[in-house]
């Protein structure tokens, strides 16, 4: 009997105290506010917002969608643009990140499971997929609470409702930014959408507050900017220094990094506005952007345009005459972008090679920078002489971002290329470099050791990171 009432207790508890890590059904928080409590009025107001073109890059896999997340009478129009891309995609499992305004959050706090309302419906929260993101560690922790008063995801459910069909979510809140929680999430985050091509990451972000029109849009066009160029660097910088301002700048950058692991090679601004245009107050506005991160192989056109740039600028620096300018538009050669470039005699004797294997500028400024540097400043060589440029071939390699490997069995010959970290030391090898020598394995890896000062087995003491290219000679 006493054991009877215990389990009776025990059930009622669970009824009254839902475990926090899955089942429940959270109740929007905002309904009746910043989007319209009525079912038929939420999915016109939203079809209407999406009827936006859907002006993307040609081909390629979008990775990610940027949208505001303000009221819909002020913000809805522009996140169209950015849900409009989703228009005959297959997605099925979408990130959702954002900031917190209520809740004080050290890292990140993940949604741990069960659903989110909306007056269209409940939204499944994927709980596998939230626990596998969260790392108490690294300051990514399980939670509910922060959730409960919290718009700057919700607002994005209804826009997905009416995009896509049969999806989940994992909703991710970003409070104060940390080294720990910024390399967890941005790399898991990465590995998802490298192993799910039906998965999506959603990142929420209002732009400059408060400030005149003239004034927002400077400050917004200056983050938009280092959007488009997938420039982490340089938007952190213009957070920090206060030149340009997003809410959701932290989001941004976690999600500009994850984008970036997967393999984002360009980005497209959709739209900007204000609040003053639909206000009428153009003294105090909040900016809005619509944008998408996307992965994409670099097109014959713009092939042709890297190697000619890459041509000309080592031709000028040989000969003394000026350096070549880029004008042009192409969103590939305007992300930034990793480079090596290589110089070859005609018997295939190597002459100069320099690169860059993170992306720190944009591609076309590190196609000139590194010409320049094959051609006159790779420690190996003298620099070319204006009567060697003949008997020249030029190779332009573009990498892929690093990601760490566990093992030398994650290593493929002819596909990836290695950068080896070991006693202070290090060294790289493109991937075109074991094929050209007719190395296996094992002697890749040596090779590469050496190549750092270590000795052959040096390499087992060390980190491996493998990266992918697309080479253009």
């Amino acid at each position: 009997m006493r054991r009877l009432r215990y389990l009776l207790k025990t059930m009622l508890l669970m009824v009254l105290f839902p475990c926090a890590c899955s089942g429940g059904v959270k109740e929007p928080a905002v309904a009746g506010s910043f989007y319209p409590a009525d079912k038929k009025l939420l999915a016109a107001d939203v079809d209407r917002y999406l009827s936006q073109p859907a002006e993307a890059p040609d081909e390629g896999r979008l990775l990610a969608l940027v949208a505001p997340h303000a009221g819909y009478i002020y913000s809805g129009g522009v996140a169209g643009y950015s849900y409009a891309q989703l228009k005959g995609k297959d997605i099925r499992k979408v990130i959702l990140i954002g900031p917190t305004h209520y809740s004080d959050i050290h890292g990140a706090a993940v949604y741990p499971g069960g659903g989110l309302k909306t007056p269209l419906g409940v939204v499944k929260v994927d709980e596998s997929l939230a626990r596998s993101i969260a790392s108490d560690k690294d300051g990514v922790k399980l939670s509910a609470e922060p959730f409960e008063r919290e718009h700057s995801l919700e607002v994005q459910l209804p826009f997905l409702q009416r995009s896509l069909k049969d999806f989940s979510v994992v909703p991710i809140l970003v409070g104060r930014m940390t080294v720990e929680s910024y390399r967890h999430l941005s790399d898991r985050i990465a590995t998802i959408l490298k192993n799910d091509e039906h998965a999506l990451l959603v990142i929420s972000t209002d732009l400059s507050h408060y400030h005149d029109s003239r004034t927002a849009s400077g400050m917004d066009r200056k983050v938009l900017d280092a959007v488009e160029r997938l420039s982490a660097g340089d938007l952190e910088r213009l957070l920090q220094s206060r030149e340009g301002e997003a809410c959701g700048g932290a989001p941004v950058l976690y999600g500009m990094a994850a984008a970036r692991g997967a393999g984002a090679t360009e980005a497209k601004i959709f739209k900007y506005a204000d609040s003053g245009a639909v206000s009428g107050d153009t003294k105090r506005v909040v900016g809005y952007g619509a944008a998408g991160f996307y992965k994409k192989q670099i097109s014959p056109a713009v092939r042709k345009e890297i190697l000619t740039l890459a041509k000309s600028t080592v031709e000028r620096q040989v000969t003394g005459g000026p350096l070549p300018v880029w004008n042009g538009s192409d969103l590939r050669m305007k992300a930034d972008g990793a480079v090596f470039v290589t110089l070859k005699e005609k018997n295939g004797r190597l002459r100069g090679c320099i690169g860059s294997i993170q992306a720190y500028t944009a591609l076309y400024r590190s196609v000139i920078q590194n010409a320049v540097a094959a051609a006159s400043r790779d420690p190996r060589f003298k620099p070319v002489r204006p009567e060697e440029l003949p008997n020249l071939d030029l190779e332009v390699t573009v990498l892929s971002p690093m990601e760490p490997v566990a093992g030398a069995g994650e290593i493929e010959i002819g596909t990836h290329g290695v950068y080896l970290e070991a006693s202070g030391r290090s060294s790289v090898f493109l991937p075109q470099v074991p094929v050209e020598e007719g190395w296996d394995l094992d002697t890749y890896l040596k090779q590469l050791a050496m190549k750092a000062g270590l000795s052959p087995e040096g390499w087992r003491g060390g980190k491996l990171y493998r990266f992918t290219a697309e080479i253009i000679k």
